[in-house]
């Protein structure tokens, strides 16, 4: 078996990568997927020159794998700085979002619609119907707004 398996080190490296991504399926967070594709790049360099070592292999191996998971880790790290600082605050990844009053504000209050609920919002200056706002806070259930500098016109209210 061993015979085999050094006659053709390219299929080692393709079933080994194939046996980790599977178990990667099985539910590992992550943990066999940078292995398995370093053990694929590897069968595949294995592959294109079949005169590369076992000991240059395995050494090509422990690289890719600890190269591509702390890149993984660094793009994962970036990635979640971009999100909200909590998740369960689903509101709070409204901030910056366009939309349009459906009333004239009554006392600073009005409410816009986003996505497929309608949302309470407040202002400081009274804006009327159909003025574009942007969102620029949250507090509890209601949106904090103010006007969008690229409203310069209202649009005709049956639009």
């Amino acid at each position: 078996m061993i015979e085999l398996i050094s006659a053709q080190p390219a299929w080692f490296w393709l079933c080994l990568g194939g046996l980790l991504l599977i178990g990667e399926l099985l539910g590992t967070a992550g943990y066999l997927l940078w292995s398995g594709i370093a053990a694929v790049l590897v069968g595949v360099i294995a592959w294109a020159l079949p005169f590369i070592g076992w000991e240059w292999q395995g050494i090509l191996f422990a690289i890719f794998t600890v190269v591509s998971a702390v890149l993984w880790r660094n793009w994962l790290r970036n990635r979640q700085k971009n999100k909200a600082d909590n998740v369960n605050q689903i509101s709070h990844q409204l901030i910056g979002v366009k939309s349009r009053l459906l009333s004239d504000t009554e006392e600073g209050f009005s409410r816009v619609r986003l996505a497929d609920g309608s949302w309470r919002v407040y202002s400081d200056t009274p804006l009327s119907a159909n003025t574009e706002v942007v969102v620029i806070a949250v507090d509890g259930i209601t949106l904090q707004v103010k006007p969008s500098h690229d409203d310069s016109t209202h649009a005709p209210s049956g639009q």
